[in-house]
């Protein structure tokens, strides 16, 4: 029964950790870290991501452009590119070991010992994206708190907001932490099975007696 519950939080934690990858990877690339609405003309909504500023406007139209120089951008934008793209190869690399180390799999079914270390070095590996994708989310969420409550900047400026990737940043990083931990807590499960029996044991081990026509026996 033990067994059936950690296979259950094994499943648990790996579709914690393929949804916390895919809502990274999307958080990585959608230019709606920040939103921005100008009083002046209603009519346009920008956007910022990591890669480029879209201006939305009122008829659907949607015209984006890349940011000129990666030299150029602020430090917290040049390190988010660069923790978010991490955060997204150490969680394909997390799904891929811990997907090994599963117990529903037969990969390595005569080493208990190679899945144990597969499911919590996957385990481990999400923890580390999930914590990847936290900080850049945050540290952008917090200097975006700071430009909006600056003081010195006159009202009649507008000021960046919260975009929808920031909450969806937020929720890839606690999704791919906490299946992280399921995955690695549940490595301890992994149970040492015994090896297959031979399909004919007793072909070694018995004698087989055959009486001749004379009454002698063959051994």
């Amino acid at each position: 029964m033990a067994g059936g519950w950690w296979a259950k939080a094994q499943g648990g934690g790996m579709l914690l950790a393929l949804l916390g990858w895919i809502s990274s990877c999307v958080t990585t690339f959608v230019p709606l870290w920040k939103n921005l609405n100008l009083d002046l003309n209603e009519l346009e909504v920008w956007n910022m991501g990591l890669w480029q500023v879209c201006i939305t406007q009122e008829e659907g139209v949607v015209e984006c452009q890349a940011h000129g120089s990666f030299l150029a951008l602020p430090p917290e934008l040049r390190i988010s590119r660069l923790l978010m793209c991490l955060s997204n190869g150490l969680g394909l690399l997390g799904c891929l070991l811990a997907a090994l180390g599963l117990e529903g799999w037969r990969t390595c079914e005569d080493k208990p010992g190679r899945k144990r270390r597969l499911l919590l070095g996957g385990g481990v590996t999400l923890g580390i994206a999930g914590i990847t994708t936290l900080v850049p989310v945050s540290w952008v969420a917090y200097n975006t708190v700071l430009d909006f409550w600056d003081e010195t900047v006159p009202d009649i400026v507008p000021r960046w907001e919260f975009g929808e990737a920031t909450f969806l940043g937020w929720f890839a990083g606690a999704f791919l932490a906490a299946g992280g931990l399921l995955l690695a807590c549940s490595a301890r499960s992994t149970r040492t099975r015994a090896p297959l029996a031979s399909a004919c044991p007793l072909l070694r081990t018995t004698h087989f007696v055959q009486e001749e026509p004379s009454g002698r026996t063959l051994e």
